[in-house]
């Protein structure tokens, strides 16, 4: 047990809400996973290339959430008030493009990429038909995304968490009826996503009119400027990790829809798993921000450490967790013989990652709070040049499913290294209410 802390009150505070809202927004394609597993494995395979497209996508967009986030709690942490309110008409805009440029890549290069990965037939038809109706969906998310970010920095982390279940709410209910109400089958998936992501995104954009009150709303190539230099480094190092992701669905497709299938239900427990350990780094990205924005360096080095404490310790819960209910969750997602075979293959794996991927979530908030994005840029670029190639390499040496995922073990590795090596160097801890 962790002995207590000062600053265990408002890690909590700040990370209970972020659980609610991280948590939630993977349940989208996990309630899409368990209801459309029982449909057969072509679909459920199906639905893994076009997860793979729209999670890369998606995880691409959260690049605007982190960007926003730093540069609003370091403002918020020095008293920049106004300025405060003038980043969330930037973070409309952001949102706004960046949630149309994913959107029209999922329709226009959908097909080319499901191809890459290793879709073929009918399965791929299917695929591309489901990223056509949910594209729109998807411009709404990012949208939501960027709204996050700007909320996050204030400290308000309850708003997001209630628009984000009104969206899974949606979801929920319209999945069954659509799926097998309706006989729609994946169509209806789709749709019953769509849905709740166009009622999550109305609900984030006039959260973010109304923070622009009493200040200009016209884009500003300075605010903008800012946020996207930050953002870009972000996407360097969240598009090496999201590369890596759909190299191991790419790899994976290539052993076998068994395997393929296998490793979508692995993976979607994985990114929702993530997410959820992911509340503490999230609060971290607020506390760091917010106390280095005001010069309180000792805070922010002490409230790093106790965060890493505290998301380790959830990491091994989780895993033994894992590890006790393994029959009912596999069963849960498919029925299918050969699948749950592979499931049992790559499922010591995932349960032994998770610890260190704990600690990989803690270290990536303290860095991202800090505004410490050029670093992150090249420690992923870095684990992925080495989990990639290991991915294959196992494979093709007979491991199928467990070679991809042993892959994916020595990639958290590599980036455990890195980000541990960085925080022990306290380069991190600079203050000020703006870090350029």
């Amino acid at each position: 047990m962790l002995a207590r802390s000062p600053h265990d009150r408002e890690i909590l505070r700040l990370a209970l809400p972020a659980l609610g809202t991280l948590a939630a927004e993977p349940t989208y394609l996990l309630v899409d996973t368990a209801m459309v597993g029982h449909l057969g494995t072509r679909p459920l395979a199906a639905l893994a290339l076009a997860a793979a497209v729209l999670g890369t996508l998606a995880g691409l967009g959260v690049v605007v959430t982190y960007a926003t986030t730093a540069a609003v709690a370091r403002l918020h942490g020095g008293g920049r008030h106004e300025l405060v309110h003038r980043l969330a008409a930037q973070s409309l805009w952001l949102g706004v493009g960046a949630g149309l440029l994913a959107a029209a890549i999922a329709i226009l290069a959908g097909p080319a990429w499901i191809d890459l990965l290793g879709g073929r037939g009918a399965t791929a038809d299917a695929a591309a038909r489901y990223l056509r109706i949910a594209a729109p969906g998807l411009a709404c998310a990012i949208l939501g995304l960027a709204a996050q970010g700007w909320l996050r920095g204030t400290g308000d982390l309850r708003t997001p968490l209630l628009l984000v279940l009104v969206g899974n709410a949606v979801n929920l209910v319209l999945n069954p009826l659509l799926i097998y109400g309706a006989d729609l089958g994946l169509d209806g998936s789709a749709i019953a996503t769509l849905t709740g992501q166009l009622a999550m995104g109305t609900g984030f954009l006039a959260v973010l009119w109304r923070g622009s009150r009493g200040t200009s709303r016209r884009p500003s190539a300075a605010l903008l400027g800012h946020l996207g230099g930050t953002g870009l480094l972000l996407l360097v190092r969240t598009g090496a990790l999201l590369l890596s992701f759909s190299a191991a669905s790419a790899i994976a497709a290539r052993v076998g829809e068994p395997s393929l299938a296998a490793h979508q239900i692995g993976w979607q427990l994985f990114l929702f798993l993530a997410l959820v350990l992911d509340a503490i780094a999230i609060a971290g990205q607020v506390l760091i921000g917010r106390a280095l924005g005001g010069g309180r360096i000792d805070e922010a080095v002490a409230a790093a450490h106790r965060m890493v404490g505290w998301t380790v310790a959830l990491g091994v819960l989780t895993a033994v967790l894992l590890l006790l209910l393994h029959d009912p969750i596999v069963s849960a997602f498919s029925d299918e013989a050969e699948v749950r075979d592979r499931a049992d293959a790559m499922w010591p794996l995932l349960c032994l990652m998770l610890p260190f991927a704990a600690a990989v979530f803690a270290f990536d908030g303290i860095l991202i709070g800090a505004g410490d994005a050029r670093f992150l840029a090249i420690a992923m670029v870095v684990a992925a040049a080495v989990g990639i190639p290991a991915m294959i390499l196992m494979r093709d040496a007979g491991w199928g499913i467990a070679g991809v995922w042993g892959g994916i073990v020595l990639l958290i590795g590599v980036r455990l290294a890195g980000t541990w090596w960085r925080f022990a160097g306290r380069r991190w801890a600079r203050p000020g209410a703006w870090r350029g």
